[in-house]
């Protein structure tokens, strides 16, 4: 302990003898240190942490796959074969969420709603903190209506109150008894703040309908590849022996981890991420190794008095080590306070759809991560320096007059090799955020085939009631609404839509070319219908009003669109998409066209096809318009509608007079406002959150490779002022100094760039998913890179030979 001691006092006070150096190497390693600790602190959190159940890593997901191989969601006697059927689990849940006006005494709001079967608690292995789980009696058609709560909303609404016997809830105009309430933390599926038994209204015969999702809890000793192939056999059963064979029938099932199944869309982003900022902390590491072996070889006459004076080589190893472990705490201490603050600022970037993201935190976890990381550059950076200062001779610089350079040009060979090595790995970050910026300004040029400014936006959820004569009252609130709202103050133009573009999409389905005497009596007569498959087409479903065409600016291609002519008594109207026409009617005119889309409301009454409307991209800017089917709101109302208002007006103003006309019509009912601005922006939000940390890791890696490159000229020139001084003393000019270092500095670079952009090629391959409109071999970006960094190169380089250049040959000769 003593010579540690020893070697800590002596470290200090060499680090802060050149207090400027290490000030640079403490805040270069906290650039490197911060930004992997904050983005392993999302990894973590996000894909790594394990799910707040108990045993979780024997919670499944489990999923139709449909005729395109992609999971689906289980329609209810699928669901059923899989529960009954299978013996690798010991429960299965099925379970599925929205969100939901509810009403807790006067008080309205609107919050998730889940319906979930009873087994649903029982497969997380939680239970209600007051109260007791559903029964199988809870979940029978006709069965009183029961509900639990979460902990947040029993605080919120519920007053913490213990008397659940006479406490309720009224979802959907349906009152329901509180039964149980959950523990805190709980909300599964995410933001569930109640949950109610699924299968109150019976459930659903169809097996094509795709309405809820399933997770299961495994038996012990069967693993995740036993319960895949269990559930694949019953699915390829039930395909094979269903009555319903259509392209919406199931084709065979998958088994993934739950925890797999809630990130797995997140795995590759965030791996890329990581991986970006290793590339970043690499090149940290590199400037400080560079700044230690300038430091080592300025040590060069003292150690080799240390080692004549008796000093063993592991004693002066020892010594580095103790160094870089000092630099390195300190480094990693900034950089760990620096992530605290970057992990808020990380989460704030997220994209809304981030799963998990309320798990990101600087915990022990990331702790443990931050010291481990510390120690292994302090490692890597300390055996790097005390090899290169130790090896050879030591003493040999004093028997050559002690001027100190016996190690230069070793040094200036290792120094020139890291300089290579951080404008390659530059190369790579800066190729990648310059693919991830021009792939985010392909989308943005994208006509997404409507207007995005000065729209704004509120959501209203009617009660969901069965019976038919409910529909006159949602068509008379919705009649009202639009109207009045057309009055507001600055609100130019109003529409309605059961779902604005980029908002998550519309449902689709199977639809069939009908006649107008082929009308089916009932949802059974339709299935049958559907056997031919050559009347069949595939569409999305919306419902909208003609003002919501006229809002956005979406054209009229074709026909006409609904009008007066469209009453509730009148045959229904139905406006189709470009691309529906193109696909369904090639070389055709749909206009007259009767079709059959019933099974997506419950209304059989045939569609007349009266327009033709100009594709809308709903899912994305980035992914391809859908065929689409409109129907008329006042001729197919639904409970749940988006209404849109394009205003000029303050939006604070039009929120506060929309929501006291919603409240004066039912006061029920609450409200949802957003700008068209945030959705748009949050559908981009991924594009956006990876190109800016993509693109600030790049930037800061490339000015401490600037800075590497200049560093290790500075010191080089520094190094050599006496060998330029005798070559301008032997008559050479200023030009000739100037190339000369030039062309050594360049030489470095430009083999840099060349194993930069053979990396890029290799790494960049990962983005293709990430990237739209553009190859991650663009020749272009590539090109534009290489000249960006041949340039800041030949900057870096300029400096210090500009400075060569103009040596005095007289203080040159004399200089040491």
């Amino acid at each position: 302990m003593s010579s540690v001691r020893q070697d800590l006092r002596h470290a200090t006070r060499v680090l802060l003898k050149n207090p400027g150096t290490t000030a640079i190497m403490v805040l270069t390693l906290a650039l490197g240190t911060g930004p992997t600790t904050a983005i392993f602190s999302v990894v973590y959190g996000v894909l790594l942490r394990p799910l707040p159940y108990p045993q979780a890593e024997r919670i499944m997901s489990i999923w139709e796959v449909n005729s395109k191989g992609r999971p689906s969601h289980l329609a209810d006697p699928n669901f059923d074969d899989f529960r009954d059927q299978n013996r690798s689990f010991q429960r299965m849940g099925k379970y599925t969420s929205y969100d939901v006006p509810v009403s807790v005494g006067s008080q309205p709001a609107r919050t998730t709603f889940a319906l979930v079967t009873p087994e649903f608690f029982r497969v997380f292995q939680i239970q209600p903190l007051m109260g007791r789980d559903f029964s199988d009696g809870d979940n029978v058609k006709g069965a009183a209506p029961t509900a639990i709560v979460s902990y947040g909303l029993w605080r919120e609404f519920l007053g913490s109150s213990t008397d659940l016997a006479h406490t309720f809830v009224k979802i959907e105009n349906v009152s329901y008894a509180v039964v149980g309430v959950m523990p805190p933390g709980f909300q599964f599926p995410t933001g569930a703040q109640l949950w109610v038994p699924a299968d109150l209204k019976g459930e659903n015969a169809s097996r094509t309908s795709h309405n809820y999702s399933a997770v299961g809890r495994l038996r012990d000793g069967i693993s995740v590849q036993q319960a895949h192939a269990e559930i694949s056999g019953i699915a390829r059963h039930i395909h094979a022996s269903s009555s319903e064979q259509n392209d919406y029938l199931l084709v065979d099932g998958m088994v993934l981890p739950l925890q797999d199944s809630l990130t797995g869309a997140t795995r590759t982003p965030l791996m890329i991420l990581l991986g970006a900022v290793a590339f970043l902390l690499l090149v940290a590491c590199a400037n400080v190794a560079n700044l230690l072996l300038a430091q080592a070889s300025a040590r060069e006459r003292e150690l080799a008095i240390r080692s004549a004076l008796g000093a063993a080589r592991w004693r002066l190893l020892r010594q580095f080590l103790t160094e870089a472990f000092l630099l390195s705490l300190a480094g990693g201490a900034l950089g760990v306070l620096g992530a605290i603050w970057g992990v808020a600022s990380l989460v704030s970037l997220a994209p809304h759809n981030l799963p998990r993201a309320e798990e990101v935190a600087v915990d022990v976890p990331v702790l443990a991560f931050a010291v481990g990381l510390t120690t292994l550059v302090a490692v890597g950076l300390g055996a790097f320096t005390a090899w290169r200062a130790t090896h050879g001779d030591l003493r040999k610089s004093l028997v050559e007059g002690g001027r100190g350079q016996s190690g230069t040009y070793g040094s200036q060979r290792a120094g020139r090799i890291i300089v290579a090595s951080q404008i390659a790995i530059t190369m790579t970050l800066v190729t990648g955020a310059a693919l991830l910026g021009r792939s985010l300004m392909n989308v943005l040029q994208v006509d997404p085939g409507f207007r995005t400014d000065g729209i704004l936006a509120m959501d209203v959820s009617l009660p969901l009631v069965d019976q038919a004569n409910a529909k006159t009252p949602q068509r008379q609130f919705y009649s009202t609404l639009l109207e009045r709202l057309g009055q507001v103050p600055g609100v130019k133009q109003v529409g309605a839509t059961s779902a604005l573009p980029l908002d998550g999409g519309l449902p689709d389905g199977l639809f069939l070319l009908m006649a107008q005497n082929e009308v089916p009596k009932d949802l059974k007569g339709l299935v049958e219908l559907f056997r031919n498959q050559e009347r069949q087409g595939e569409a999305d479903f919306g419902v909208a009003t003609t003002g919501y065409f006229q809002m956005l600016g979406i054209p009229l291609v074709r026909g006409r669109l609904f009008d007066e002519r469209d009453g509730p008594d009148t045959p229904p109207a139905a406006l189709i998409s470009e691309a529906l026409a193109r696909r369904r009617w090639p070389g055709q005119d749909p206009i007259g066209q009767t079709i059959e889309f019933g099974n997506m409301d419950s209304d059989l009454r045939l569609l007349t096809i009266v327009g033709i409307v100009k594709d809308v991209r709903d899912y994305g800017l980035d992914l391809p318009p859908r065929p689409t089917v409109y129907v008329n709101l006042f001729q197919r109302p639904r409970p749940v509608m988006t209404i849109a208002m394009l205003t000029g007006a303050d939006v604070r103003s039009v929120t506060a007079t929309a929501r006291g006309i919603v409240h004066e019509l039912n006061p029920d009912v609450a409200p949802r406002f957003r700008t068209f601005h945030q959705i748009y922006s949050a559908s981009l939000g991924s594009r956006a959150f990876n190109l800016i940390l993509i693109g600030v890791f790049a930037l800061t890696a490339l000015l401490l490779a600037t800075a590497g490159v200049f560093g290790v000229m500075a010191y080089t020139v520094r190094r050599r002022t006496q060998e330029i001084g005798v070559r301008v003393a032997l008559g050479a000019n200023s030009g000739q100094v100037l190339g000369m270092i030039l062309g050594q500095g360049m030489r470095t670079a430009l083999i840099g760039i060349v194993i930069g952009v053979a990396g890029a090629l290799a790494m960049t391959r990962t983005l293709d998913s990430m990237l739209f409109g553009i190859q991650s071999n663009d020749p272009l970006t590539f090109a534009s890179v290489t000249l960006l960094l041949g340039l800041v190169a030949l900057l870096a380089c300029y400096l210090p030979a500009r400075r060569a250049a103009t040596v005095d040959p007289m203080v040159a000769l004399r200089y040491e």
